[in-house]
């Protein structure tokens, strides 16, 4: 047991490689220009949509006004009709109501119920009016 044994050979140092440490800061300067750059190209694109959203409602602002200026027209004229539908439902009510035939015949007519007396209204001359106004 006690056998020599051949020898080894000297363990030698692991040599380790240096890496070149890179400057931190040159790495937050050319991150913090990223995101500066980043940041511009998102301001940029979100004026160029402000812009658009701008011009098209710039645009579309009359074409607004004049639907809202037709459709109140429309508005008043549909008020008017069922103003004049109204009172030709009344008048058509009143026409096909059998207790108002004997008035409709004398409204259209030329001929009054016997019972009733005619007043004939006469036109006087100016000078008679002041004579009959005058005269004791």
């Amino acid at each position: 047991m006690n056998a020599i044994q051949p020898s080894r050979p000297p363990l030698e140092p692991i040599q380790r490689r240096r890496v070149a440490p890179r400057p931190k800061r040159h790495l937050r300067q050319r991150s913090y220009q990223v995101m500066a750059l980043e940041t511009t190209a998102k301001i940029g694109v979100n004026v160029v949509i402000s812009a658009a959203a701008l011009s098209a409602l710039v645009q579309l602002l009359p074409y607004h006004w004049s639907q809202q200026d037709k459709l109140r027209e429309i508005r008043t004229e549909v008020k008017q009709m069922e103003e004049r539908v109204n009172s030709l439902q009344a008048e058509f009510s009143r026409n096909f109501d059998p207790r108002q035939t004997k008035s409709i015949m004398q409204e259209q007519g030329y001929r009054f119920d016997p019972r009733q007396r005619q007043v004939v209204l006469m036109n006087q001359e100016p000078e008679e009016i002041e004579q009959a106004e005058f005269s004791p």
